[in-house]
């Protein structure tokens, strides 16, 4: 609905009370009889949408461990204030430190292999590589000259298995040398350097698994809920991933608000809203649209849509999570505008909206450019001027309506 019962009720005292002071029988014209007289004034008026549903929180967390193990120590209780940082629960982490320090021994024992590793090979310079280049040549050039100059099968097989042998040499004194041109790595170096990282990212696991088998505040908040014990054993969450704690920020809340199917195309994300919560009285609270569902909650054959409506409320304000509450969402509004009552307006042949106008103890139908209307009251553009007095029908009567 667009408009809230007290909002009605209080409305429609209102004009009672104007009617009863300035209504009076409508002098002439067809339909006089069944005419009250009303004034134009001027005013403010909204137009709004309401939505009911249950305070959520907006910020929250369901904390677990991240490894599994026996949870050693439980340093809250549901309720307690605690702050960004603060230890929570943790596990009994002795089988953790163990690994995390096999771990750190790995690491280290590859970075020294490396190291040597790297030493050996920088230890010969750039020139004894080029020596040994040119003396793996040499000899390669020998052994070709004397396999040409043999005269037997005994030393022609000798000196071919000569000459291999020197190309085998001479190519690995090139790839030495050119491995220490470019700056490159022998593939004992790589090998190394493949230990490290290897050891590194195993470390690093480590380190991650005896870091999460301490729970920690993400956040300010209070805690919600509390599900583990100490003494229990929690499986790793591969396995079946245990929720142990559950966090808030209890003054960062959201409206979980129900709007009817008819309504919803006039919500936007980003319009204000006035919170109501049913179990404060007087307390009114200020709030946003956040989100609006796509995905209709149908109930009882009511087609309806979730609208978010987000809220900043005092700690001590004792708004709780799970209230119920009523929002009214606020559409459009005119400040300082002509209105008359809705009963005030008709439709002419044309399908313009007229209203009937008191002059000089006459009613005449004058047409009017309509604004905004709260279902009550309707906002007047252009026909009409403050002070203006026009008909309205007696509720109960429809003698006015064959005016339209």
């Amino acid at each position: 609905m667009k408009i809230r019962l007290w909002q009605i009720i209080t409305a429609s005292l209102l004009c009672l009370a104007l009617v009863g002071v300035i209504a009076c029988p409508a002098p002439g014209g067809e339909g006089a009889a069944g005419a009250e007289l009303v004034e134009v004034v001027r005013g403010d008026l909204a137009v709004i949408i309401s939505g009911s549903g249950n305070i959520t929180v907006s910020r929250d967390a369901s904390l677990a461990f991240g490894t599994g193990g026996k949870v050693e120590a439980v340093y809250v209780e549901a309720g307690d204030e605690v702050s960004q940082g603060d230890v929570l629960a943790k596990l009994d982490t002795g089988v953790l430190e163990l690994a995390l320090a096999q771990a750190e021994l790995a690491l280290s024992s590859a970075e020294y292999n490396l190291d040597k590793t790297q030493q050996v090979y920088a230890q010969p310079d750039l020139s004894t590589a080029r020596a040994a280049v040119s003396s793996a040549r040499s000899y390669l050039q020998y052994t070709k000259m004397m396999l040409d100059e043999a005269n037997s099968v005994e030393q022609v097989e000798f000196w071919e298995n000569e000459v291999y042998q020197a190309e085998v040499n001479l190519a690995a004194a090139e790839q030495r040398r050119d491995e220490m041109l470019a700056g490159g790595d022998s593939a004992e170096v790589t090998l190394r350097r493949l230990e490290v990282a290897a050891a590194r990212k195993a470390l690093e696991q480590s380190q991650k698994e005896f870091d999460e088998a301490t729970i920690t505040a993400p956040f300010d908040g209070i805690v919600g809920a509390v599900y583990v014990d100490e003494g229990d054993i929690i499986p790793p969450p591969t396995m079946a991933p245990t929720v142990a704690i559950y966090f808030i920020t209890p003054t960062s809340l959201e409206l979980k608000a129900e709007v009817d199917e008819i309504d919803i195309p006039d919500v936007e994300v980003g319009q204000g809203a006035v919170i109501e919560v049913d179990a404060i009285a007087y307390d009114l609270f200020e709030g946003t649209v956040n989100s609006i569902s796509p995905v209709p909650v149908i109930q009882a054959g009511l087609v309806l849509y979730e609208v978010t409506i987000s809220l900043v409320i005092p700690a001590d304000a004792g708004v709780m999570v799970g209230m119920s509450a009523t929002a009214d969402i606020m559409i459009d509004k005119s400040e300082d505008t002509l209105l008359v009552p809705e009963r005030a307006v008709g439709r002419d042949d044309q399908g313009n909206a007229v209203v009937w106008v008191s002059v000089d103890g006459q009613l005449e139908q004058r047409t009017v450019v309509v604004g905004i209307s709260d279902g009550l009251k309707t906002e007047i553009l252009e026909g009409l001027s403050e002070g203006d007095m026009v008909a309205v029908e007696k509720r109960g009567t429809t003698e006015l309506g064959s005016f339209f």
